[in-house]
C-alpha cells in the first residue's frame, strides 16, 4: 500500500469534495473579456489536488492518487490531471530535448497556483471521433507553425498548454497527414466562442476553440502525429478507467452505508433480500473493474519502468480500449444502482453525491472515445499483432470465445457486428482470473452474471449464500495488483 494514499482520501473527502459541491453551484463562465471565470471554491479543491504531487508521480502511485481522487467524481479537477499527465508523458517520450526543457517543469509544479496545466483537443465539429477527418490546418511560420481551424469539444479550456492536432498543409488525407503540436497559451492567436453546458463535470471548463494563428510546436516527428495522439489518449484511458472504478467505490460505500442505517418495516434496509443482492451486484463491479485496472496498471508501470515484455506492449494496447470500455459503462450503471439503494432520497443533490457521480459517469463514458471506437480499435489491433492466442492466454479466456475472436479477425463483417460483446466478455473473463486469487465470492458473481450463457438465479442453489459471501468478503484497498 502507498501510504500518501489514506492521507489524501481524507483530504478528497474533508477538502475537495465540499469545494466541489459548492463549485459545481457556481460552474465556469465565460467573461467578457474571453477569460475563464471560475468559483473561489474550484481552485481551493485543485490546490489540495496539485499538492499531492499527481502529475509527477510514478505510475503506480499516480493510479493510487487517481482512485481516491475520483471518490468526489471528476469534480472538476481529475480531467486537467489527466490531461496534464498525458502531456508530460508525451514530453519525456517524444519531444525534442529543447521542447521538453521549455515545457515541462511548469507542469511538474506541485504548488496549484504556480504549476501549468495541460489539455487535448483533438476533437472537431464534423468529425467527431473520426481524427483522420482532421481540417485544423498547420500553416510552417520562421519560428513555430500556425494553427487555423476550430477544435468542437476543448475539455480544460483555461488549460496553459494544449496538446493540439492539426494537419501541416499539404500533407496527406486521413491519420497519415496528421501533426500532434504543443501550443502555449501565452502565445494567444485563439479564441474561445462559449462553453458548453455538460450533463456532467459541470465544474469543469469545456469549450469551443478557434484557433486564429496560434504559435504551435511539434511533438516529435511530424508524420508519427497520430500516434503520437494516440500515446495521449491511451494515457487517458487507462486513468478513465481508474476513475471511473473509484467512482464506483464511492457508490458503493453510499449505498451500504444507508443500507445499514436506514430502518424501514421494523429494522435496517440492509437485511432485505431484494437490497442485498443489489449491494452484493455493486461490491462485485467494483472489485472487477478495480482489479483489471490495477492490472492494466501494472503494465503501464513496466513500460515506464523499461521492464516490459513485447507482450506486455501488445496486451496493454489490446487491454487499454477494452478496460476502458467495461470499466465506464460498468461505473454508470453501478450508480444507478446506488441511486436505487437510496430511494428518493438518491435523487436529491444535496442528500449524497450520487446525482452527481452519476453524470459523471455518463460523461466519462464518452471520453477519449466512444464505445464503438474503442472497440474497433481493439478488433484492429488483435488482428494487425496477431494477438488472439496472447489476449486469451493473458484473460484466462475460454476455448470457445477463442473460437468466435478468431471468426472476428478472418470476417470483418462478422467481427464488426459482434466484436465489441467478445471483447466485453475478454474483459470479463479477465476480472474473474484475477479476482478467484483474491475475492473468490465476488469473481463467482462476475462470472455468474457476465460469462455463464443462460444461468438463472432461481436455479441456482447457491445464489443466496453467494451473496452473503461477497458482502462478507474483503473490501478493496487503495492500493496497486501486480
Amino acid at each position: 500500500m502507498i501510504a500518501v494514499t489514506s492521507d489524501f482520501l481524507a483530504v478528497v473527502l474533508d477538502v475537495v469534495e465540499p469545494a466541489v459541491a459548492e463549485a459545481e453551484r457556481n460552474p465556469p463562465r465565460l467573461g467578457a473579456d474571453g477569460e475563464i471565470e471560475f468559483d473561489p471554491a474550484y481552485h481551493r479543491a485543485g490546490r489540495a489536488v496539485w499538492a499531492s504531487g499527481i502529475v509527477g508521480a510514478p505510475a503506480r502511485e499516480q493510479a493510487a492518487l487517481f482512485y481516491a481522487l475520483a471518490h468526489a467524481g471528476e469534480g472538476g479537477h481529475a480531467c486537467p490531471v489527466v490531461c496534464t499527465v498525458g502531456l508530460v508523458r508525451a514530453l519525456r517520450t517524444r519531444a525534442s530535448d529543447e521542447l521538453r526543457e521549455r515545457f515541462l517543469p511548469a507542469l511538474l509544479e506541485t504548488d496549484y497556483d504556480r504549476a501549468q496545466r495541460g489539455a487535448q483537443f483533438l476533437t472537431e465539429r464534423h468529425g467527431g471521433s473520426d481524427v483522420g477527418a482532421n481540417r485544423v490546418e498547420a500553416v510552417p511560420d520562421r519560428d513555430a507553425w500556425r494553427l487555423y481551424g476550430e477544435k468542437w469539444f476543448c475539455s480544460v479550456a483555461d488549460a496553459d498548454q494544449f496538446v493540439v492536432t492539426a494537419r501541416p498543409r499539404g500533407a496527406a488525407e486521413g491519420t497519415r497527414g496528421i501533426g500532434c503540436f504543443l501550443v502555449p497559451r501565452e502565445g494567444g492567436g485563439f479564441r474561445i466562442r462559449r462553453l458548453k453546458d455538460k450533463l456532467g463535470t459541470r465544474a469543469l471548463a469545456t469549450g469551443e476553440i478557434d484557433f486564429e494563428g496560434a504559435a504551435a510546436y511539434p511533438l516529435g516527428p511530424l508524420e508519427d502525429g497520430f500516434k503520437t495522439a494516440i500515446s495521449v489518449l491511451n494515457t487517458s484511458r487507462w486513468l478513465n478507467s481508474v476513475g471511473s472504478t473509484g467512482l464506483m467505490k464511492r457508490a458503493f460505500l453510499e449505498a451500504s452505508s444507508f443500507a445499514r442505517e436506514r430502518s424501514a418495516f421494523g429494522g435496517p434496509i440492509g437485511r432485505f433480500p431484494l437490497v442485498r443482492e443489489n449491494l452484493a451486484v455493486m461490491k462485485s463491479e467494483e472489485a472487477a473493474a478495480y482489479a483489471s485496472t490495477m492490472h492494466l496498471t501494472e503494465l503501464v508501470a513496466r513500460i515506464d519502468e523499461g521492464s516490459a515484455s513485447d507482450e506486455d506492449v501488445v496486451w496493454h494496447r489490446l487491454l487499454v480500449n477494452g478496460n476502458k470500455f467495461v470499466t465506464s459503462l460498468a461505473a454508470t450503471q453501478l450508480v444507478r444502482r446506488g441511486i436505487e439503494t437510496l430511494g428518493g432520497n438518491g435523487t436529491i443533490e444535496d442528500f449524497s453525491p450520487l446525482p452527481r457521480l452519476y453524470r459523471d459517469a455518463i460523461v466519462f463514458e464518452s471520453w477519449e472515445g466512444t464505445h464503438n471506437v474503442l472497440c474497433a480499435q481493439a478488433l484492429r489491433d488483435l488482428e494487425r499483432f496477431d494477438a488472439v492466442e496472447l489476449v486469451v492466454q493473458r484473460a484466462g479466456a475460454s476455448d470457445e470465445l477463442a473460437a468466435r475472436l478468431r471468426r472476428s479477425v478472418a470476417e470483418p463483417e462478422f467481427g464488426a457486428l459482434h466484436f465489441r460483446r467478445q471483447l466485453a466478455e475478454l474483459v470479463r473473463s479477465l476480472q474473474v482470473t484475477l479476482l478467484r486469487h483474491s475475492d473468490a465470492a465476488s469473481a463467482g458473481l462476475v462470472e455468474r452474471r457476465h460469462l455463464m450463457t443462460g444461468w438463472n438465479p432461481e436455479a441456482d442453489a447457491d445464489y443466496a449464500n453467494l451473496i452473503d459471501r461477497v458482502l462478507a468478503g474483503p473490501q478493496p484497498q487503495v492500493t496497486t495488483c501486480n
